[in-house]
């Protein structure tokens, strides 16, 4: 306690002054100290002390009257334990307790028992992978030494393998919950639905792998390392890029075989009138009808090299293209009642220039080569010749004569041109303009971008899981991660790595004294201002922590 004066000025520009007995207390909602007054004494004019003299003769009489009424105060001594990153775990944190994260796990949690306390843990796992990805193991020590999470500073890797399982046993529940919430707090448009795979492989070589894995498996690599085991993942996202669910499957399962899954799993979760955009990869006939079940549609891509008959047809058919920003387009329609199709044909003029280009430079390459391999009529083809026609590349716009030359395919040539800048989209739904079907379809990039930021800003790889449980788990944790990254990229329009970056910056300093420890943290700067604006969060407490001693 202690004495303060407090000064008021009435309208007349006089001041008056108050004296008052005051005491500071740690107010932990607000994160800060507050001043509570307890006994005004009056106006400093007007202040009867000899009354405060009386008290403080009352309060020394009370103590020990031998010893002096003044002594100097001992000096708190303060020691610099060190400092922690904080900015990123506190956005985090805020945004996992917006989205009620915490508290659909602690419901998931009802009457179970843990050593830990396992949501606490999950938080844990999920800012890792979106702050500084590493192992089970390595997190130990990132939690304990790095960053600021005081509930995780005594963690171990049992614990965190204990928690892998919890979030694997509730997997259907918790991405059910969370996209329930999700929806409803940011109001998210579900009238589109994108859908996609990728894979991502394991670093071991498949002689090292135990005969009974059924899960890690050679497969169609899109990472272009067939020579490894892999698993597929899939994803469902919204128009705006925020992944609502994904799938984890064996390395060798074909995109064809997934959709059936894909939709059964997604039915129930009230998403209403859901257009499905899939790639060319999922357009079979079969997955196309089981995407209409339950009133839904799709918007999907064919390949326009495809031996469909109607494909052919369409692509063949004349008509006006029209403008659309940077496009042109031309509706097709094929066949009548029962067997009609739907088709939208565009094309971009830059890209089919590009590519018109990058065939003729091909082409003059490939004309360079046929003169230097010297051909003779029926001859025995040399190696250098061999090489030629089996060339990815040049070896496409050749055809052999009957006396065993090669020559230029003037008719692949001409064929290869009907596609330049082309796509072909096929819609299930005629209430959609041709332009609104485009522009779905070109929205696609949205997974693209998820399973970019999955493999290179949350690495989901190296895996260094073998069980098939504990990889499966792995994924959901990047998912979660990936969840509050595409949160935070929207609300701020900026890409995760700079809001990292700049997020890092923000520090907690640990520093003990006499009395006790305290947690301080740094300035908050412009740029992590307008971060912290930009996603509706406040800024961090001042002392986000302060334990006095005993």
């Amino acid at each position: 306690m202690y004495i303060r004066t407090s000064s008021r000025t009435n309208k007349d520009g006089s001041k008056v002054t108050y004296v008052q007995l005051a005491h500071n207390y740690w107010d932990k909602q607000a994160g800060c100290s507050k001043t509570k007054i307890i006994h005004s004494f009056g106006r400093e004019d007007e202040l009867d002390r000899e009354a405060l003299e009386r008290l403080v003769v009352s309060i020394r009489r009370y103590l020990n009257p031998d010893q002096p009424l003044f002594k100097e105060k001992e000096t708190d001594d303060c020691s610099f334990l060190g400092v922690k990153d904080y900015g990123g775990t506190y956005v985090l944190e805020q945004l996992w307790q917006r989205l009620g994260l915490d508290t659909i796990i602690k419901r998931l949690l009802k009457d179970r028992s843990y050593e830990k306390d396992v949501e606490r843990l999950l938080f844990t796992m999920v800012a890792n992978r979106a702050l500084d990805p590493s192992s089970k193991l390595a997190i130990e020590e990132w939690a304990k030494e790095d960053v600021y999470i005081p509930e995780a500073e005594d963690i171990s890797v049992h614990n965190l393998y204990r928690t892998m399982d919890f979030l694997l046993e509730h997997k259907e529940e918790l991405e059910k919950e969370v996209y329930i919430s999700i929806a409803h707090l940011l109001n998210l448009e579900v009238d589109l639905l994108f859908f996609d795979t990728t894979s991502t492989y394991f670093e071991v070589q498949p002689p090292e792998a135990p005969e009974e894995d059924e899960f890690r498996m050679l497969g169609y690599s899109k990472d272009k390392r067939p020579d490894l085991l892999q698993m597929v993942i899939g994803l469902a996202v919204t128009r705006d890029g925020i992944p609502i669910k994904s799938w984890v499957w064996p390395g060798n399962t074909p995109d064809m075989s997934v959709i059936k899954e894909v939709k059964d799993d997604l039915t129930g979760w009230k998403l209403g009138r859901i257009i499905s955009v899939v790639d060319a990869g999922f357009s079979s006939e079969d997955n196309l009808r089981y995407l209409q079940r339950a009133g839904g549609h799709y918007i999907a891509a064919e390949k326009l090299r495809s031996d469909k008959s109607e494909v052919k047809e369409a692509l063949s058919k004349r008509g006006r293209f029209k403008e659309f920003g940077n496009l042109k387009l031309k509706e097709i329609t094929v066949n009548e009642g029962e067997a009609r199709k739907r088709y939208v044909l565009a094309q971009n003029p830059k890209e089919a220039e590009r590519q018109k280009i990058q065939r003729e430079e091909i082409i003059k390459e490939t004309q360079k080569r046929l003169k230097e391999i010297k051909q003779l009529p029926n001859k025995e083809h040399t190696k250098a010749i061999c090489e030629l026609r089996s060339h990815a590349v040049y070896g496409k716009y050749l055809r052999q004569l009957k006396d065993g030359r090669l020559k230029l395919d003037k008719t692949k040539i001409r064929e290869e041109a009907k596609y330049d800048g082309k796509f072909l989209i096929r819609t299930s739904d005629d209430s959609l303009s041709a332009e609104d079907v485009v522009h779905g379809y070109k929205q696609l990039v949205q997974i693209e971008s998820s399973f970019r930021s999955i493999k290179h800003t949350l690495k989901i790889r190296p895996v260094y899981h073998r069980l098939e449980d504990r990889i499966r788990s792995h994924v959901l944790l990047v998912w979660l991660a990936l969840l509050l990254v595409r949160i935070s990229e929207n609300n701020t329009e900026m890409s995760w790595n700079k809001i990292r970056r700049e997020l890092s910056r923000i520090k907690v300093g640990d520093f003990i004294f006499n009395s006790g420890r305290v947690f301080q943290t740094s300035q908050i700067t412009k740029k992590q201002s307008e971060i912290l604006s930009g996603l509706k969060i406040e800024h961090p407490p001042r002392y986000p922590k302060i334990e006095s001693k005993p």
